[in-house]
């Protein structure tokens, strides 16, 4: 509940305005939201009957998501914007199937060891030259293969001070 929902609630026992001084908010914010009550309560229905229907379309489908299922609403009629949709989906834990895979670029032998953080997860350095980090990350060109990019950097000037290329194994 919110600050001005608690003054709705309790103004029979304290004034609004001695509620409003303890909550250190303005008595015409309290005012306002109690006056917007009736919309928002309207918006939460229209909101119900908007998640019944997506949920409808996405029994239909279930490989829809947010693109697909606020196309169909628009053609039953619905005036509704895609960003209320992903809202609502996500709301409900209503979620349309991902086909993309997952591209896995490092397979670690069974007998590596953990690499230590030698840094401590402290990424601020007080000189330069004092304490680097590195990179490691894949780029596909453009006939289809892969190349790796090692990269190092100083993070007091937060410059490049090494990188290297090499085709993927």
């Amino acid at each position: 509940m919110n600050r001005c929902g608690f003054v709705d609630d309790q103004h029979s026992a304290y004034s609004v305005k001695r509620l409003c001084a303890v909550l250190n908010l303005a008595r015409s914010s309290s005012y306002a939201w109690k006056k917007g009550w009736a919309q928002r309560a309207e918006r939460a229905a229209r909101d119900a009957q908007l998640t019944e229907a997506i949920r409808a379309i996405h029994k239909e489908d279930p490989a829809y998501g947010e693109p697909r299922i606020t196309a169909d609403l628009r053609k039953k009629g619905y005036e509704v914007n895609h960003k209320r949709v992903e809202r609502l989906m996500r709301e409900a834990g209503i979620e349309g199937i991902h086909l993309r895979r997952k591209v896995r670029t490092t397979v670690p032998a069974p007998s590596d060891q953990p690499v230590p953080d030698l840094v401590g997860r402290d990424f601020i350095a007080t000189a330069p030259n004092t304490r680097y980090v590195g990179d490691i990350t894949y780029l596909q060109v453009q006939d289809g293969r892969f190349f790796y990019l090692a990269t190092v950097f100083d993070l007091y000037s937060r410059r490049v001070v090494g990188r290297s290329m090499a085709d993927l194994l």
